[in-house]
């Protein structure tokens, strides 16, 4: 009997092809750019920004929940000032704003359905300029917020220059981060800033590893607590799994058609809709939008404020620090909205455009007739399961949060549910598309 395994589809890459007697090395050659980016990324991170005190920023990461919660997918670039601090949090957010204003502005909604490619080029690039402009405001925030503390810098270190050449540095540091996203993206495998993201939230497990231990040995009655939590962390991961790769099926009657002077019958086939088609896109960008005003809060409190600001400040951190109940409910909203929106601007999502196609090729849904009722037929499918998929989501990401508080093991706050929704749906994603690639490979060499 021969034994089946989940790395199975790859087999591929290690056997030759019978009608060339070559190897998959266009894939092979995708993989090890990837490696190599990635590498060049985790490379970069160990490069703090010049004049600062490595020691001085550990304990003020050890002590600021801000900045923990902001290095979430830095691998540890944010709370060591690299100079890819800000990875790809500029671009995300710009692409957030974008995305926000394409549904509001005509000529940006324009430029995105209706030019093509060119269109979406020219979109593409606005949103790296509002990155730079972006990224440039983190930077300054960043800086800000860690040269607050005197014992930030190092000795002799001028502040005003450390300013200039600390935000320059970020700024190039994110910009090269984009650059390299973008790279994968396009030679390499999976999506450039999810990849980037999922290898910083794998950087940072070493480290969630070690307090973990160092927090049982020292109390051994939270052995118990651990082992309920990593059970928790394991239904959460076969349950995302589950959400990534569930679909509905619409059943559609295929027309007699004519291909040259033959006649193929009628037949029936499906339309597959995913339960979550926006994959970790949600998490992701409610991460980055509730990022910000706990930067802006970092910010402030480093002005030493007082007055009403303060405790302003003070009734934001109380209420709405992570892990809070009005954070969490913020955070459900947020996924839900997301979800909706990222489903809205996906061309596989579009009820009317599908009606369309289905009525051009003669195919119709049974019992609907084709046209305008087929649209709104689709459209009803599609939102209701696009409601379940986010609810879903938002569920698993609450779970997940309030695990840790519940068990009490708080050294794996930061190994939550973003970063493992994160590392579970980059993971599948990149496995799909080298499924696709290996798929068309076959069919390519049965065609030749």
């Amino acid at each position: 009997m021969k034994s089946s395994s989940p790395l199975n589809f790859l087999s591929p890459l290690f056997q030759k092809d019978a009608e060339t007697g070559r190897q998959v090395n266009d894939l092979k050659q995708k993989i090890f750019f990837t490696l190599g980016a990635v590498a060049v990324y985790r490379l970069c991170a160990q490069i703090p920004v010049w004049g600062v005190n490595p020691q001085a920023l550990a304990l003020l990461a050890k002590n600021n929940a801000v900045l923990g919660f902001l290095d979430l997918f830095s691998g540890g670039a944010l709370t060591s000032l690299s100079v890819v601090a800000l990875g790809i949090s500029p671009y995300i957010t710009a692409s957030i704003v974008i995305q926000l204003l394409t549904a509001v502005v005509p000529r940006l909604e324009e430029m995105q359905k209706d030019e093509g490619e060119a269109g979406r080029r020219q979109l593409a690039q606005i949103t790296r300029y509002l990155s730079v402009a972006l990224a440039l405001v983190q930077s300054l925030v960043v800086v800000k917020l860690f040269a607050s503390n005197p014992n930030v810098l190092q000795l002799g270190v001028e502040p005003t220059i450390f300013y200039v050449l600390a935000t320059t540095a970020l700024v190039a540091g994110s910009l090269f981060t984009l650059w390299l996203s973008e790279l994968i993206t396009e030679k390499g495998i999976g999506n450039g800033s999810s990849m980037l993201i999922f290898v910083g939230v794998l950087a940072g497990l070493p480290f969630y590893a070690t307090q973990t231990a160092q927090l049982v040995e020292g109390d051994p009655q939270r052995s118990f607590s651990l082992v309920i939590l990593l059970a928790i962390y394991l239904a959460m991961m076969v349950a995302i799994i589950i959400l990534q790769e569930a679909f509905r099926k619409v059943f559609i009657i295929q027309a007699k058609r004519s291909v040259g002077s033959k006649q193929y019958g009628a037949g029936t086939s499906f339309i597959p809709f995913k339960i979550n088609p926006a994959g970790v896109m949600p998490i992701i960008f409610t991460f980055a939008l509730l990022a910000f005003p706990q930067t802006l809060v970092g910010l402030v409190m480093a002005t030493n404020p007082k007055g009403w600001i303060l405790d302003a400040i003070q009734w934001y951190k109380v209420n709405f620090s992570p892990g809070s109940f009005w954070f969490m409910g913020v955070q459900f909203v947020l996924i839900i909205f997301f979800s909706y929106f990222s489903a809205s601007i996906s061309p596989n999502m579009q009820p009317k455009e599908i009606a369309t196609s289905l009525k051009k090729y003669g195919n119709a849904i049974p019992g609907v007739k084709p046209g305008v009722p087929t649209g709104d037929y689709l459209a009803v499918i599609l939102n209701r399961i696009i409601f379940i998929g986010a609810v879903f989501l938002a569920i698993i990401t609450l779970v997940a949060s309030s695990a840790t508080s519940f068990t009490g093991i708080s050294t794996l706050a930061g190994l939550g549910s973003t970063a493992l929704i994160i590392m579970v749906g980059v993971a599948l994603d990149t496995m799909n598309q080298i499924k696709v690639h290996l798929m068309v490979k076959q069919y390519e060499g049965f065609l030749k």
